[in-house]
């Protein structure tokens, strides 16, 4: 690797632009790591074996290392380096997935995607602090929105692309997928990326790391077990309930410390506040559709999965092209007004979705799912950009680390709840047509909420399909006005707390003196 350039000497577009290419192509590799693998299940089992809750965990055991440690990484590359942090996470990436693609058996795989899931922190939070470093002002806007696509890019295509590798090349080939993106970024971007740090650290605040990642960890299981235990399960509270406790614990451990990994009078800024609100709405608007879309297409009305694809397509689309007019327009309207708008469309295009459920075919879905597409690309390209923007350049490893803990955080709230609710709706409808079902009821939901339209048949005999797809479609119609209704909530509050983009709030007295500094270049 070459030595890091100098943090005061200045670098050239080119340079610029190769990191910016290699962070994005971080954030493009890191969601194909979600997204992908679960495609690839199947071929898995086939080859490996293992039951399937340890066939789950080859998408859990990520999701939980990824989320746990994104606020510590942020921390680490404030204290020892952006750079460093970074091209130690997108190399670990590298590394782990060639082991990934080599792995034995399901054990190793399932311990290997915990590696990867940290090595992913690592290059999210060093990559995005090291772009606060190297943009400014419009051009920062600019930079923080091609990341937001590559992002929602790996996210919306992930599964297509692991489906073709799987198909023609082996689910191995998912994995060796990632490792040549991975080696891409290293080779292109580290070297041109220079060094820079918090000048005020004063080493890792050990207590504040302990308490935060065992926090999100708890939390993350207790959000990944829920779907398929259930909330009541002991296992479910106990993780819940003592994610409660060490965040008890952990705001009293950053209120004492001399320079906390995350300084708590941030949610004293509005903007801040306002940009965390912005991924949970993206979540219930844009990100469970990805999931709950295709169980309906596919168990319900018999698509295939190359037909549900590419009827998905209308619903990702948009990530191509409007995070990046958005940051086109962000000089000219405020933060708010965009972010917000966005997420009313998004809105106005589920209630459009829930009305149609069950009246019109494949067609008629193309242009909600567009119009909810396009709201959530808006806030999709800035939040990244506004939730660093608020707060010193020093710390922006922090800022990077508290809002991809946020994002993970909140989307995994999102999936949960809305599995919670489609099942519980699903309940609701179904006891109406065969109230005398008993608690063949409650697993009928859960099997249809999955998508399982064969097996809740066997639970409930006496209604055909016919009537299982018209009280599924029922329940999806309430579900779609429920998330109109959150979403529309949430685009509410980013509105008043985003605000004006030329605003800028006084910076609480334990933020460091360079806030308002740090404010004024926010988009």
């Amino acid at each position: 690797m070459s030595v890091s350039l100098p943090a005061d000497r200045p670098v050239g577009r080119l340079d610029r632009y190769l990191v910016l290419g290699a962070v994005s192509l971080a954030g493009l590799v890191l969601p194909l790591s979600f997204t992908g693998p679960p495609v690839a299940i199947p071929a898995i089992a086939a080859e490996l074996g293992g039951s399937p809750v340890a066939l789950n965990w080859i998408t859990n055991a990520f999701m939980l290392a990824f989320g746990s440690c994104l606020m510590a990484a942020g921390t680490l590359a404030d204290t020892y380096g952006r750079k460093r942090t970074f091209a130690t996470g997108i190399l670990a990436y590298a590394l782990v997935s060639l082991l990934l693609a080599l792995a034995p058996n399901l054990l190793a795989l399932n311990l290997l995607r915990l590696l990867q899931g940290v090595a992913a922190a690592l290059a999210l939070a060093g990559g995005n602090a090291a772009l606060s470093q190297e943009f400014h002002g419009p051009a920062r806007i600019r930079a923080f929105s091609l990341l937001g696509t590559a992002f929602g890019i790996g996210l919306a295509f992930g599964p297509s692309l692991a489906g073709w590798l799987v198909q023609s090349q082996g689910w191995r080939a998912v994995f060796l997928s990632s490792l040549a993106i991975a080696v891409l970024a290293s080779a292109f971007g580290v070297p041109r990326m220079r060094e820079s740090r918090d000048p005020e650290a004063r080493g890792l605040d050990w207590p504040g790391c302990f308490s935060s990642t065992a926090m999100l960890s708890l939390l993350t299981t207790g959000l990944l077990l829920a779907p398929e235990r259930g909330w009541s399960d002991p296992w479910v509270l106990a993780a819940l309930i003592g994610a409660l406790a060490l965040l008890a614990l952990f705001v009293r451990v950053e209120t004492r410390a001399a320079r906390p990994m995350l300084d708590l009078s941030l949610f004293r800024l509005p903007r801040f506040v306002g940009a965390q609100l912005l991924p949970i709405g993206t979540g219930f608007a844009y990100l469970v559709l990805i999931i709950v879309l295709p169980l309906r297409l596919i168990g319900l009305h018999g698509y295939s999965a190359i037909e549900a694809g590419a009827l998905m397509m209308a619903l990702s689309a948009p990530m191509l092209l409007v995070p990046f007019a958005a940051a086109l327009l962000s000089h000219r309207l405020a933060a708010g007004v965009l972010c917000g708008g966005g997420l009313w469309l998004a809105a106005a295009g589920l209630v459009w979705l829930g009305a149609i459920a069950g009246q019109a075919g494949a067609a008629a879905l193309v242009a909600p799912l567009l119009l909810i597409g396009t709201g959530a690309a808006v806030p999709w390209g800035l939040m990244d950009g506004l939730a660093i923007s608020v707060v010193p350049k020093e710390r922006a490893g922090m800022a990077a680390g508290v809002f991809g803990a946020s994002r993970v955080s909140g989307e995994g709230i999102a999936i949960a709840v809305v599995a919670a609710a489609l099942a519980g709706l699903l309940q609701w409808q179904l006891r109406a047509l065969a109230p005398d079902a008993g608690a063949a009821l409650g697993q009928a939901a859960q099997r249809l909420a999955t998508g399982d339209a064969a097996h809740a048949r066997e639970l409930l005999p006496g209604l055909d399909a016919a009537a299982l797809r018209h009280g599924y479609e029922r329940a999806f119609a309430w579900l779609m006005y429920l998330l109109a209704a959150v979403t529309a909530a949430i685009a509410w509050g980013a509105y008043a707390l985003l605000g004006d983009a030329s605003a800028h709030e006084a910076t609480p007295q334990s933020a460091t003196s360079h806030a308002g500094a740090a404010c004024a270049d926010a988009p």
